[in-house]
C-alpha cells in the first residue's frame, strides 16, 4: 500500500524533489560564500564538503535502486563502478598538476616517479583533457557493466548467485588496483589534487561550485531515472522483477532490458563516484572494498527499494548516522548499522518512506 500511496502522486513527490535539490543549491553557496563567519547562518566549508558527499552517495544509491527496486537485480558490486569513475576524475587531477608536483616531472605522477616508471603508461593518454576525462567516467564503469552483464544475463545467472558474482567482481578489481604495476598509485592511490580550470580545488568558491554540480547530477539522475521506470520500458522491467520466466514467456528479450538497465545504472554509478573524488580530495583501492557496496544496500533498504526517493532519503540518513557515530561513538558504528538494519527490516519493512504513507492515513 505504501508503493501504491507514492505512486498515486509521482509527479508531486518529484517536484518536492527537485524543489529541495534547487533550495540547496542556491542556499547553500550563498550561506558558505556571502554570509559572514561570524554569522549564525553561516555553512562552514567543511558542512559544504560533507552536504556534496552525502549527495555523491544519494546518486549512487539511486544507480543500485533503479536495477534493484525495479528490475530485481541485487548487485554487491556497485562499488567498483563508483570506483572506476572516481578514478578516471583522479586521474585527470592527476595530469593537470603536471610539474607542480613533488618531484617536478611535467608528464609522470608523483607516485609514477617513485616506482621509477619511465614513461607514461598508454591508458593515460587524453586524461590532461576535460571532456575526455569525463567521456570515460561514464565510458570506463559502462563497458564494465556491458561485458560483466552480457555473460551473465546471457547465462541466465539471477539471484543470490548473481549477487555474488558482482561481489567477487568488485574485490578482484581492489585487489589488482592494489598492485603498484598497475600503474593506479596502488594502495595509496591518488591525492593532492591542485586544480581545475586553472582554480584551486582547495577553496572554497570551487568547493561550492562541486556542490552545485553534485546538486546538478543527482537532480538529472533522478530525471533519467523517472523517466525509465515511468516509461513502458519501467513497466516491464517490474514485470521482470516479478515474474521472470512469465516475462520472457510473453516474447520479451529480458536478457536485453536487464542488460540496458545494468548498463545506465552503472553509468550514473561511475558520475557518482568522479563527483565524489574532488570532494573528498583521495581515490585509492579500498573504495572497491565489498563492505561499501553492502552499505549501498543497506542505504536503499533502509530508505526503501522501488521508490528512488527512499533511496535518496536512506543514503543521506544513514551516512549522516555515520558521520555522528563514527565522531562521537566510533567503535560501535558497525553495530549501530547493524541493527539499524534489523530494526528497519523487523518494524519497518517498507522503510523509512513508509511512515509517510501511514502519517497520510493518520492525517
Amino acid at each position: 500500500m505504501m508503493i501504491g500511496v507514492l505512486k498515486r502522486q509521482p509527479q508531486r513527490l518529484s517536484l518536492v524533489v527537485y524543489a529541495l535539490l534547487a533550495i540547496l543549491a542556491i542556499a547553500i553557496p550563498v550561506l558558505n560564500l556571502i554570509v559572514p563567519a561570524t554569522s549564525a547562518f553561516h555553512v562552514s566549508t567543511y558542512i559544504v564538503t560533507l552536504l556534496g558527499k552525502y549527495l555523491c552517495y544519494a546518486l549512487l544509491a539511486l544507480a543500485l535502486d533503479l536495477v534493484w527496486g525495479y528490475c530485481g537485480i541485487l548487485s554487491l558490486g556497485h562499488g567498483a563502478f563508483f570506483a572506476l569513475g572516481g578514478y578516471a576524475m583522479g586521474m585527470h587531477l592527476m595530469r593537470l598538476i603536471g610539474p607542480r608536483g613533488v618531484y617536478g616531472n611535467p608528464e609522470l605522477p608523483d607516485f609514477m616517479v617513485f616506482l621509477n616508471w619511465s614513461e607514461l603508461p598508454w591508458y593515460w593518454y587524453g586524461f590532461d583533457n576535460f571532456l575526455f576525462a569525463m567521456l570515460m567516467v561514464v565510458v570506463a564503469p559502462g563497458i564494465l557493466a556491458f561485458v560483466f552483464g552480457a555473460f551473465a544475463f546471457r547465462s541466465r545467472v539471477t539471484g543470490v548467485y548473481f549477487s555474488i558474482i558482482t561481489q567477487a567482481l568488485t574485490f578482484a578489481l581492489m585487489l589488482a588496483f592494489f598492485r603498484n604495476d598497475m600503474g593506479f598509485g596502488g594502495n595509496n592511490g591518488m591525492t593532492d589534487f591542485k586544480d581545475i580550470f586553472g582554480a584551486n580545488i582547495q577553496t572554497d568558491g570551487v568547493r561550492a561550485a562541486f556542490f552545485v554540480a553534485t546538486v546538478i547530477a543527482v537532480a538529472l539522475g533522478y530525471a533519467i531515472c523517472m523517466a525509465i521506470v515511468r516509461s513502458k520500458l519501467g513497466k516491464v522491467l517490474i514485470a521482470v522483477r516479478d515474474a521472470e520466466s512469465r516475462t520472457r514467456f510473453l516474447g520479451y528479450r529480458v536478457e536485453q532490458y536487464k542488460l540496458f538497465v545494468w548498463v545506465v545504472s552503472a553509468c550514473l554509478a561511475g558520475v557518482a563516484g568522479a563527483l565524489y573524488v574532488p570532494q573528498v580530495g583521495i581515490i585509492n583501492p579500498s573504495e572497491f572494498a565489498p563492505i561499501n557496496s553492502i552499505e549501498v544496500v543497506i542505504w536503499v533498504a533502509v530508505g526503501v527499494r522501488g521508490t528512488l526517493i527512499g533511496a535518496v532519503a536512506g543514503a543521506v540518513l544513514v551516512n549522516y548516522a555515520k558521520t555522528f557515530f563514527t565522531g562521537a561513538l566510533p567503535e560501535v558504528w558497525l553495530y549501530a548499522l547493524g541493527s539499524l538494519f534489523v530494526l528497519v527490516t523487523l518494524f519497518l519493512p517498507r522503510g523509512l518512506v513508509g511512515l509517510v504513507p501511514a502519517a497520510m492515513r493518520a492525517r
